[in-house]
């Protein structure tokens, strides 16, 4: 695979796998033989729910703060998310003894701004906008000097998410297909090429909501397109893909299946009832992709058949999802 285009490759990768080992935790791979009998196929299940934080976002969180340098990690950094990445990077920079300042936009899910709070994040409010949040993150660079850590679309974090596909084919060399989540793009540029780079014949598909498919129409239309607004239970997929994922997606990423909310608690009921693991509605997507009839019935897809499916994470609140099981 030709990678030197893009924003990572397998180098940056390694060198993140290396540079974060002593603070992220390996994390397990659960199987279940119901779930593979439902599916008729054999699913691998990465729980990213278990990393520190709650989710993968931890990796590229201490990919991008243990690389600098000393004189910019004592000013700190600052970011802007609703929710994982925010809490990963409060706690990477809280491990390194350094401020985080995070802008949080005012409709983030509770039980993400507590784990900000938790790890010691700075919090500065701004509305639920981009605009808002980009403004209001560019007002506290030039106040403090800090150093911007984009959610997705830095190098640093793409080799840091990249980390996972590593541990995941070292846990389950057999895998033939991966499907990962899809949102800003940051997990999965890095997740396709740390594995393509590792196993040229594997597939990648992205599961991304209908109700944000920004980057299901991206691909078809070979642009990026953004949407106006999102309309999905998934929080963390709600993001528009960057200039430095959209060129992974474009190229390498092998297809997008997008479910639809009522598809997504029905995979995170699954993955309660039956895993026994607590995970958000954006970390049930992949199982949901692998049980929607567009992967059924798709005859480009009959010979996937060791499947890893990424739990991204867990952090949910669960008054949300109480009500929209009832729903």
């Amino acid at each position: 695979m030709e990678d030197k285009k893009y924003a990572a490759d397998i180098d940056s990768i390694t060198k993140a796998h290396a540079l974060i080992k002593p603070y992220v935790h390996v994390t397990p791979v659960l199987s279940s033989e119901t779930l593979n009998s439902i599916a008729g196929k054999s699913l691998f299940f990465k729980c990213e729910c278990f990393q520190k934080g709650g989710a993968f976002k931890f990796r590229g969180a201490s990919n991008a703060i243990f690389s600098l340098d000393e004189e910019q990690a004592a000013k700190g950094v600052v970011t802007h998310s609703s929710g994982n990445h925010a809490a990963a990077l409060a706690l990477a920079a809280k491990l390194r003894g350094i401020p985080a300042y995070i802008v949080i936009p005012k409709n983030a899910p509770k039980c993400k701004v507590e784990n900000v709070k938790r790890y010691g994040g700075q919090i500065i409010w701004s509305e639920a906008t981009m605009q808002s949040r980009e403004e209001t993150a560019n007002k506290v660079l030039h106040e403090t000097g800090a150093v911007l850590v984009h959610p997705y679309n830095d190098s640093r974090i793409i080799s840091g998410q990249g980390t996972l596909s590593l541990e995941f084919l070292d846990q389950v060399p057999q895998l033939d297909t991966l499907i990962v989540p899809i949102s800003g793009g940051g997990l999965i540029s890095g997740v396709t090429i740390g594995a393509k780079s590792m196993n040229p014949a594997i597939r990648v598909l992205a599961a991304e909501p209908k109700g944000a498919d920004d980057a299901a129409q991206s691909k078809a239309s070979g642009r990026i397109i953004t949407l106006p607004q999102t309309d999905t239970i998934a929080d963390g997929l709600r993001a528009s893909l960057g200039d430095l994922t959209w060129p992974v997606v474009r190229d390498l990423v092998d297809d997008i299946i997008t479910v639809d909310d009522k598809e997504i608690v029905e995979a995170m009921r699954y993955c309660y009832e039956v895993l026994k693991v607590a995970i958000e509605p954006s970390g049930a997507i992949g199982l949901a992709a692998v049980l929607s009839d567009k992967f059924k019935r798709n005859p480009a897809w009959k010979d996937s058949r060791n499947i890893g499916i990424v739990l991204s994470g867990g952090n949910v609140d669960l008054g949300v999802l109480w009500e929209s099981l009832n729903n």
